[in-house]
Order: C-alpha cells, then sequence, then structure tokens
C-alpha cells in the first residue's frame, strides 16, 4: 500500500533479521519493515552512511542496543530524513575504556573458541534468568550468533566501540520519539532511558514489565503494541 510507512529496523549486537521478527509481520499493515543486515562495516559512521544509502528518502527508524547507537548516528548524519525514531534498550553515552577493553577481550575469545561459545557467556547479562530456560527463546538467539558468525561480531563490536556520546543529538530531536526499554534489561537499565527520555523533547517512555535486554523478542506483544502508537502518532 503506498501509505504504508517505509520503516527502517537495525538489530543489535550479535543479532539478525530474526530479533524483529514478530514486529516485522505484526506492523506490516501500516509499515513496510526492512531489517538492516550490519555484520560488514567495522565504523559507525560507516555503517550509518552505508543505511542512508540504501534507505528511502524518509523513513522511520528503530534499533536496539547496537541499533540504537546506529540511529542516533543515522540522525547525525541525515535528520532531515528521519520522520519518527524510536530507541530501544540503548545508550546514548560513549564506550567506557574498560567497556572497549572488554569487547577486544571478547573478540579474541570468539576467534579461540567460536562466537556461540561467547553468546553463552554474554546472554547472560542480557536477559533475566528464567529465559536462559526457555529452550525456544535460546535457540533462536544462539541461531542469530551463529549468523552473524566471528568476522561480524568482530565488526560490530569495533562499530560500538566507536560511537560518540549522543547528548547534543538527543537535544536536537524534533520528530515523535520513543524510548523503550525491558524493566529488568540489566545491561541498559531503565535510568538510562529515564535519562534519554528527558534530554529528547517530547519523547515518550516506555517500560516493559518482565522483560529484559532483548525485548523484541522477550515481549515482542508489548513492543510491537507501543511501535504501532509511535507510527501511528
Amino acid at each position: 500500500m503506498a501509505d504504508r510507512t517505509p520503516l527502517i529496523l537495525v538489530p543489535g549486537l550479535l543479532c539478525t533479521e530474526r530479533l524483529w521478527a514478530h514486529q516485522v509481520e505484526a506492523l506490516s499493515d501500516i509499515a513496510d519493515p526492512v531489517v538492516v543486515d550490519h555484520r560488514h562495516h567495522a565504523s559507525l559512521t560507516e555503517l550509518a552512511s552505508s543505511i542512508l544509502a540504501n534507505s528511502p528518502e524518509r523513513f522511520a527508524l528503530a534499533g536496539l542496543s547496537m541499533g540504537g547507537y546506529t540511529a542516533m548516528e543515522i540522525i547525525r548524519q541525515a535528520p532531515e530524513r528521519v520522520e519518527r525514531v524510536a530507541f530501544l534498550d540503548t545508550s546514548y553515552l560513549a564506550d567506557k575504556p574498560e567497556q572497549s577493553a572488554g569487547r577486544r577481550d571478547v573478540v579474541e575469545l570468539a576467534r579461540r573458541e567460536g562466537v556461540v561459545t561467547v553468546h553463552e557467556i554474554l546472554i547472560k547479562s542480557w536477559v533475566p534468568d528464567y529465559r536462559l530456560s526457555d529452550e525456544s527463546f535460546m535457540a533462536d538467539a544462539r541461531q542469530m550468533a551463529e549468523d552473524t558468525g566471528v568476522d561480524g561480531f568482530a565488526n560490530q563490536q569495533n562499530v560500538i566501540m566507536s560511537r560518540p556520546d549522543s547528548t547534543e543529538t538527543l537535544k536536537e530531536i524534533d520528530c515523535p520519539a520513543l524510548v523503550l526499554c525491558g524493566k529488568q534489561d540489566m545491561l541498559t537499565p531503565v535510568e538510562l532511558h529515564e535519562e534519554m527520555a528527558h534530554i529528547i523533547p517530547d519523547a515518550e517512555l516506555a517500560v516493559i514489565e518482565d522483560c529484559g535486554h532483548l525485548s523484541t523478542m522477550e515481549r515482542p506483544e508489548a513492543v510491537t503494541k507501543n511501535l504501532i502508537q509511535w507510527i501511528n502518532k
């Protein structure tokens, strides 16, 4: 349909289009969603530039975690092209030196022992403990890691390490903005999202109950409901 909103969806670290599967299907009546393949660039500016080069002139934009960092860079490069933006389970802060050091360490571990080994470590800080025994969820999460691969994982970590502080970027956002996170997100906690919603003019804040960092997969219906409201705003 001609009136569907072009919607660019950017996954997080070690995630693929599976992260957005529920949203792609559920939003198809009101949006034309495209999930970005973000495995092939090693800097944030290059990744954002590539997405812009392959996107419609105007579009809605949503990113989770690393995808949120990417969305902020897209807005820095071409704010006039983003008609609305959603930041999910992410941060507006630059990487700290100790965080970057840890990222380099896990990349080396992935090269030695494989990306699934690293995934099994990282997932414990991404989702609540009870989700680790959800066999279907864990199989999907593990498959995303396998599909990302070691080189893709290394590129994604380099992208994350290259991100700047985005405070000033958020202050300049003048389109409908949604800030959403899981209440049990340990990696990028609720407080960070409260700060982002305060910095962005007129942003909506949504906190999803019983949910960790991978909100689109953990509580897909609740996340999709908020995205529908955001698209229709």
